[in-house]
């Protein structure tokens, strides 16, 4: 899951700042998330797959279609 976090950012031309202010979580919590240390709350899941227009399934590395 975090190297699609970081490869979704990537793309967008975002920094981790900017990530966390789309999911209203912290700038440390993100960095976390995109290093695997932590494994992101659905919420925040959601937040992102939303933003991205992407699936869950594909943020979570369970399908390699975005949609």
């Amino acid at each position: 899951m975090n190297t699609r976090l970081k490869d979704l950012r990537e793309d967008n031309d975002l920094t981790q700042e900017e990530c966390a202010k789309i999911a209203y979580i912290s700038k440390n919590s993100y960095i976390r998330y995109e290093r695997g240390e932590r494994v992101p709350p659905l919420d925040v899941m959601i937040q992102y797959a939303d933003y991205y227009h992407v699936s869950l399934d594909y943020i979570a590395r369970r399908s390699d279609k975005r949609k």
